[in-house]
């Protein structure tokens, strides 16, 4: 058997766009001779839906392109991800399902039977968990066909009480199928293999995993399809972060697993779903290593590319302060937009030294995208002459200092808007999760690049950028962090120093890690209390905050739901 693997780029609610790009791949394996071909989950909508599933226009449209994938399928198989209406009253309207369409009819159904709702996802909101489970017989073989999650329930503390494929098992299955939209993050880049390694070898036949890729406003999917043999030995895998198509002959792959052959697993059960790294002392070697730092910076790349693309968007605006957060960001959106896409606006102001400015100066050369400098000490000057009889004599305080960083991003906004460029916000994670940062000003902004990338991360991401030549100028990775919104100001002055920082955060934020927990690792006790009262009380920023690029298993946005008013470790 022959088959086709269409790891696609999909946008949500875009049913021409979907439909074409599959009757494209469709046709493409028909010229290949390939007996089927894989979609992934809720392909014909896009995922995730989220509450357009409750539209019964968004659901007729589904059926709509289920109807002309159907008039294609008359000489190969077809299985695509969408939408089924439950035809029970009881319980939710739908079915996440996989659709096998053959010989223009429908030749089986799967309903996903684990729906998961943490994190990003809110299956259940929508869908009625499957609970009947059929194979599907198909030239031949029997296929146990499943859906994302349904595989991933393993391990000795599983989240599900149970497993689809224990359902479909006593019928005999051949060759398992599954279709995914399972995002990236960093945490986690490797366990997708190892998922479809345990269920080969548990169940004792080849699997075909077809997995979704592009970004879909904050959610990023990496592709990474693959097909393995029954014992478990990688026949093909499809690209990372772009599309793919790839047609495989299982006829010369083993079906069955060599007698005796033991390989040894990882522990799968519900830590799956935090990162594993406990040890304090090895967490910024984890957050910086070098295949994590690649696969961050193709996941940005991707995450604005495909923002500006599937909203119509074309052009980039923000702010560049000779700062490393500034740096890194200008430098990825030129690579996902086009250099002459994006502007760099410099906005110097009393309290910026010289070399910010020559420091931008020299990025923007290098990067040859086109920039202004636009100074703030006039339009700085008439605001606290214009407050002068309100603030009266008060000494100066961070009232004056947020003025600054309102003015730049007014006049962001006001350059965005005139010309049609969307902003993009440059805050790190690190500052994000302490509050440094100022509501309408640097806080700004469109579509958030940095908002999961950690401080540490982000000095990675400019070698990264550098690891051939010299883009980012050398001054701006080695000077001091710097807000520049008074005389010598420092970020050290007001946080921690950031190896410190970050490894406190990301003990509390990825690994939900409370602060006893933390200081019995060996941090202080004054540090860890200061570090999580700050994150806790600063959540009514991050709640006015734009979207996120999500690059780790728990960004702020979505994936986080903390109450703004609580006392809890505040």
């Amino acid at each position: 058997m022959k088959i086709a693997l269409a790891q696609q780029n999909y946008h949500i609610g875009n049913f021409e766009y979907n439909t074409k790009l599959m009757l494209e791949a469709i046709g493409k394996a028909k010229a290949e001779g390939a007996d089927l071909v894989v979609f992934t989950e809720l392909s014909v909508c896009g995922y995730p839906p989220r509450d357009f599933l409750e539209f019964n226009d968004f659901v007729n449209s589904c059926y709509q392109s289920i109807d002309l994938l159907k008039a294609a399928s008359d000489t190969i198989g077809i299985i695509v991800g969408a939408p089924a209406i439950n035809p029970e009253k009881e319980g939710k309207d739908l079915f996440n399902a996989a659709w096998f369409l053959y010989e223009g009819r429908v030749l089986g159904t799967a309903y996903k039977t684990l729906l998961p709702t943490y994190d990003v996802f809110d299956e259940y909101r929508y869908f009625e968990p499957g609970f009947q489970w059929q194979v599907i017989p198909f030239k031949g073989k029997k296929i146990a066909l499943t859906i994302c999650e349904d595989i991933w329930n393993l391990g000795d503390n599983p989240l599900y009480r149970i497993c689809p494929m224990d359902k479909l098992m006593p019928q005999s299955p051949d060759l398992m199928i599954n279709i995914s939209a399972s995002p990236f993050d960093y945490d986690h880049a490797d366990d997708r293999k190892e998922v479809v390694r345990a269920n080969v070898l548990k169940y004792k036949m080849p699997m075909v995993y077809v997995n979704t890729v592009g970004s879909q406003t904050e959610i990023v999917f990496d592709g990474g399809s693959v097909v393995m043999d029954a014992n478990g030995a990688i026949v093909k895998e499809l690209a990372y972060f772009q599309e793919d198509f790839q047609v495989v002959d299982l006829g010369s792959i083993a079906w069955s697993p060599v007698e005796g052959e033991t390989v040894a697993l990882r522990s799968f059960d519900k830590d799956m779903r935090v990162s594993r790294v406990n040890d304090p002392e090895k967490i910024i070697d984890f957050l910086t290593e070098p295949k994590n730092i690649a696969e961050i910076y193709d996941a940005l790349v991707l995450g604005i590319k495909d923002y500006f693309r599937k909203m119509g968007f074309t052009k980039a605006i923000l702010g560049s302060s000779g700062g490393i957060d500034s740096a890194v960001t200008l430098a990825i959106a030129c690579d996902a937009l086009g250099a002459e896409n994006v502007r760099a606006i410099l906005m110097p102001s009393p309290y910026s030294t010289e070399h910010s400015v020559t420091d931008a100066v020299k990025l923007s050369e290098n990067l040859r995208n086109p920039y202004d400098i636009v100074a703030i000490k006039d339009i700085y000057e008439n605001f606290l002459s214009t407050l002068k009889p309100i603030f009266q004599d008060l000494p100066f305080s961070l009232a004056e200092e947020n003025i600054q960083s309102r003015t730049r991003g007014n006049l962001l906004m006001g350059i965005a808007n005139k010309f049609g460029y969307i902003l993009l916000n440059t805050s790190n994670k690190s500052e994000l999760s302490t509050g440094y940062g100022t509501l309408y000003g640097d806080m700004a902004g469109g579509l958030s690049v940095l908002g999961d990338v950690y401080k540490m991360q982000v000095f990675a991401l400019a070698r990264y950028i550098n690891r051939n030549k010299e883009i980012i100028p050398e001054n701006i990775i080695t000077k001091p962090p710097s807000a520049e919104l008074r005389p010598n100001q420092k970020d050290s002055d007001s946080l921690p120093d950031y190896s410190l920082l970050d490894k406190v955060l990301y003990q509390y934020i990825e690994r939900r890690k409370g602060p006893k927990e933390i200081i019995t690792m060996g941090v202080d006790e004054a540090l860890v209390n200061r570090v999580i009262k700050l994150v806790n009380t600063n959540e009514y920023k991050r709640n006015q905050f734009c979207p996120i690029i999500r690059v780790s298993c728990k960004a702020f946005g979505v994936g986080r739901r903390l109450p703004i008013v609580a006392k809890y470790l505040s």
